[in-house]
């Protein structure tokens, strides 16, 4: 047990668990790995003028580089951007992209609190706020957060209804936010924002509410129509509304015509 600590094993249960902090992430390499890196350099320096080609590195100004000598992180800090130099047989690197990813969230059939059926979709945009993290505690951080995404909108919209899902659609997104953000912390992801895209009811639904839309617009222009008659109504004393379904017509006439046929 000693001399596999020694020789750089850590027994820690931190690093069996797969979440490393911030004093993990850099160790004594132990006795051999000093005398192996130390034969590196040596080796390096003596054939310079060959092996700079192979010591020199550049990463991008939105890049950074996570360096492993003999398996472990040799900083607590990726390197760059700019220039950085590895030593040949022993180190190996991986970039990290810091710029800011979108991804759009696949359609979800998602079954509300009111039991309904709906089909929606987002987008979400997330960046590497840890590249140390990012490598050392997921296996690839940009899969495993489009997935996440897909399960937490699935989570979140099941404890909605359908009214809630249609008219608060900011809040919802705002509660995807903070719980992709608290489940990737670990991960050394920043999800910057969420959004939901469409919501898309069921044919039934679409048909029952378009035909409410119609049978209001109806309502609607024939409440415009009685105003109109009940202005021309208004203006004209002498006109009569015919009632509806009956055959009897009535016509007004003047009094002083009348009472003339009645003294004949």
């Amino acid at each position: 047990f000693t001399e596999l600590s020694n020789l750089g094993f850590n027994t820690n249960n931190k690093q069996i668990d797969g979440c490393f902090s911030s004093a993990d992430r850099t160790g004594s390499l132990g006795c051999c790995g000093w005398v192996i890196v130390i034969i590196s350099g040596f080796f390096a320096f003596l054939l310079f003028p060959i092996t700079i080609w192979f010591l020199l590195k550049i990463v991008q100004e939105y890049e950074r580089a996570v360096i492993f000598r003999l398996g472990r992180i040799t900083d607590r800090k990726a390197k760059g951007p700019g220039i950085f130099f590895v030593l040949p047989c022993t180190d190996s690197f991986v970039k990290v992209d810091l710029r800011t990813v979108s991804f759009d969230i696949p359609p979800q059939e998602i079954l509300t609190k009111d039991s309904v059926t709906v089909c929606v979709d987002g987008v979400v945009y997330f960046r590497v706020s840890d590249p140390i993290a990012s490598v050392a505690n997921v296996t690839n951080a940009d899969f495993s957060t489009r997935l996440l995404a897909q399960t937490t909108l699935r989570n979140v919209l099941g404890t909605k209804n359908l009214a809630e899902l249609l008219s608060d659609r900011e809040g919802i997104a705002h509660s995807m936010q903070s719980s992709l953000d608290e489940a990737t912390d670990n991960w050394g992801i920043k999800v910057e924002r969420v959004e939901i895209k469409d919501v898309k009811l069921p044919i039934q639904l679409q048909r029952e509410a378009r035909a409410k839309v119609i049978a209001a617009e109806g309502e609607m222009n024939a409440s415009r129509a009685l105003k109109e008659a009940s202005l021309v109504i208004a203006e004209s004393p002498s006109a009569l509304q015919l009632p509806e379904k009956n055959s009897t017509i009535i016509f007004p006439l003047p009094m002083d015509v009348i009472s003339h046929f009645m003294r004949k």
